[in-house]
């Protein structure tokens, strides 16, 4: 299982933590590192709308004013391509599916076996 973030967003701290205190172990990306490139978009977008992967209310997307652009899902797709801090976070590639957000209760849902 792989979890994409950064290390200080808040929701990517929660997740890992749920994961360290369930003991899952996980593969951690860290955007600010590896850049995620069309393959892993491309993945991502099987699984989920382009609209649940942009996160159109990060300090990423206001200081790049995209919401001046009015940005349809191709264009969206091209800034995601060349900007990690426009994902949502986390994402979390499990088994066959891409989970994207921090939500405590679908995570032990998904996650964990008894609640």
């Amino acid at each position: 299982m792989k979890l994409y973030g950064i290390p200080t967003c808040g929701s990517v701290r929660s997740a890992r933590k749920f994961f360290k205190d369930n003991d899952i172990e996980i593969e951690f990306v860290d955007f600010k590192k590896v850049s995620v490139g069309s393959k892993e978009l491309d993945y991502w977008l099987k699984h989920e709308d382009i609209d649940t992967l942009f996160n159109s209310r990060g300090t990423k997307y206001r200081t790049l004013k995209l919401k001046d652009l009015n940005l349809d899902s191709d264009a969206k797709r091209e800034w995601l391509c060349k900007e990690n801090m426009l994902f949502k976070r986390p994402i979390i590639e499990y088994k066959e599916s891409v989970i994207v957000g921090w939500d405590e209760e679908k995570y032990k849902e998904i996650f964990t076996k008894t609640q």
